[in-house]
């Protein structure tokens, strides 16, 4: 990178979840930039197409949340086309939306298992070449849902939160070496994975846009520029912080819609 430009020429980058939602939409930006990129996934059906989509130069298939597959992908990275200096820990599940109460151990579990020790274990198997060259920029993707209490999303507030402590604790850890890691907390995107809760009447579109003060969800590559900046020599000189991408989201603290507060002509919000 050089000068005001915000490019990542050659450098590799390697993206978890990036077959589709928010790591195919930063790892398409990434590679619009220039970055070199390695797409991780565990859904292969979809891998093949998001190399296409995304400009990616490779995939790898494993789960991040298997400590012998996260080494793996990165070996394979580092053996097709380089040791990745750039890692975006964006794989992910959602929760089953029950109370703590009605949950089942297993799949709440599960969530924690692929969200938090997934990312841990991503991390670690970066961490080796990136630490020994001295630089490198790591962005995880957390979530609004870690800051607050989520009635009946405890396993996934917990493994977001779980994530954000992580972040904060990498970047003490690898600061030294040169190595800064973040992360973006995303509010409510239009992935296919929102939408698909939207038409199952799950989530209120209405409601969620009501409660937002940019009144819409998040597009997916508006979580893919703020990561691109952490990622950046523009953010040189940040790391450990979790960056909220929410439209505002965690700053309205007042009872009842944000709408009811608008200047100007009343209408309900209709953007996507």
């Amino acid at each position: 990178m050089s000068g005001m430009d915000l490019r990542f020429d050659g450098q590799v980058a390697m993206v978890t979840g990036g077959a589709s939602g928010i790591g195919a939409a930063i790892a398409t930006r990434l590679a619009a930039l220039g970055a070199r990129v390695a797409l991780a996934d565990r859904n292969a059906e979809s891998m093949a197409t998001a190399l296409t989509e995304t400009g990616a130069e490779m995939i790898t298939e494993g789960d991040v949340s298997d400590a012998a597959d996260a080494a793996r992908m990165v070996a394979e990275c580092e053996q097709k086309i380089g040791e990745p200096r750039l890692l975006v820990n964006a794989a992910g599940i959602a929760d089953q939306f029950h109370i703590v109460r009605d949950s089942d151990p297993d799949g709440w579990q599960h969530v924690l298992d692929v969200n938090l020790r997934g990312t841990f274990l991503m991390c670690r198997a970066a961490a080796p070449a990136m630490l020994a060259a001295g630089q490198g920029a790591v962005v995880n993707v957390s979530s609004i849902v870690a800051a607050t209490g989520f009635p009946g999303r405890s396993a996934y507030g917990v493994s977001k939160a779980g994530v954000d402590h992580l972040t904060k604790a990498l970047a003490c850890e690898w600061g030294p070496a040169g190595v800064r890691v973040n992360a973006i907390a995303p509010a409510y995107t239009r992935t296919p994975m929102v939408q698909e809760l939207i038409d199952r009447k799950t989530l209120d579109f209405g409601q969620i846009a009501r409660r937002t003060p940019l009144q819409r969800l998040a597009l997916p590559d508006e979580m893919a520029r703020a990561a691109a900046f952490l990622l950046s020599d523009w953010a040189s000189y940040i790391t450990g912080t979790v960056l909220p991408v929410d439209g505002g989201w965690q700053a309205y603290g007042a009872a009842g819609d944000v709408d009811r507060f608008r200047i100007g002509p009343e209408a309900e919000p209709t953007r996507a």
